[in-house]
């Protein structure tokens, strides 16, 4: 199964327009986690969230679902009995990827419109656009638009002592038990992505590389970034670990690799990537 959003939301025609909403799915988010129905792991609809006496606040068109109209909203009081609420990117393998990637997506504009209430100019309150994704201060005819931060991740390479390939990996602190996975990071203003990603590697391992190649992207709305994958081969220099940035980072040879990252993340497709053209 491909590591594409785009591929699994085919059906999803995203519209900032105004749509019918008598029986729209409601993407319903607490704070940055996915309001769920008592009955499952799925998307509320707006006659259950209204029937259950859910109060949604700051309503915003998201499209059509498959030819369904949907809505994302906030909420900010307890929810009544029996409903759920869960990170979106923790509902990985357990609802439908089509669901987790629109989630994904209303998680962004959920984010943006709960971080843009007011001007960074003026202080006056902002509206949401009718006509695009935006929010519009009246008062300096301001308008802004969701932010793309965007960030690299990188798989590098160094022949092995016995003549196969190596790949460098990293372990954070906040990384599951003994996983461990690529270097990533944000791209800094003036930064092109490969200076990024050869400043990256540098900093958080003391190794230079050669050869950065761009391979892929991933939307990762959790909740503005825009993982842009990258190969490179290694050059030179001894492994130093970031302590700021790591717990740890080492060479592992490609038939002896820990925990990866899961499937339908950008780390496991460059990885899995590289497998096959060595194998």
């Amino acid at each position: 199964m491909s590591f594409l959003f785009e591929e699994a939301v085919a059906g999803f025609e995203p519209s900032p327009a105004p749509v019918d909403t008598s029986d729209a799915l409601a993407f319903v988010f607490v704070d940055d986690r996915l309001v769920l129905p008592p009955d499952g792991e799925r998307p509320l609809t707006l006659a259950e969230a209204e029937s259950a006496g859910l109060v949604l606040h700051d309503r915003a068109p998201l499209g059509q679902v498959n030819g369904r109209s949907a809505i994302v909203a906030l909420t900010r009081e307890p929810l009544p009995d029996g409903f759920s609420s869960k990170i979106v990117r923790r509902l990985f393998g357990r609802l439908p990827l089509e669901t987790i990637a629109v989630a994904a997506y209303a998680s962004q504009i959920a984010h943006f419109i709960d971080t843009h209430r007011f001007c960074g100019r003026c202080a006056e309150k902002m509206v949401p656009s009718a006509s695009e994704r935006s929010m519009r201060c009246e008062a300096c005819k301001r308008d802004v638009y969701p932010r793309v931060s965007p960030c690299i991740i990188i798989l590098v390479d160094a022949p092995s002592e016995t003549g196969g390939s190596r790949i460098l990996l990293t372990r954070a602190a906040h990384f599951p038990p003994g996983m461990y996975g690529l270097v990533a990071g944000f791209v800094e203003p003036g930064e092109s992505l490969e200076t990024c990603a050869k400043r990256e590697v540098l900093e958080e391992t003391g190794i230079h590389i050669r050869d950065v190649r761009y391979v892929a992207s991933q939307p990762w709305p959790f909740p503005s970034q825009l993982m842009v994958g990258f190969t490179a081969t290694y050059e030179s220099g001894d492994i130093v670990v970031d302590t700021h940035e790591l717990e740890d980072a080492g060479w592992f040879e490609l038939d002896a690799l820990p925990q990866i990252p899961p499937p339908l993340s950008i780390a496991r497709h460059l990885i899995d990537l590289h497998l096959e053209k060595k194998r």
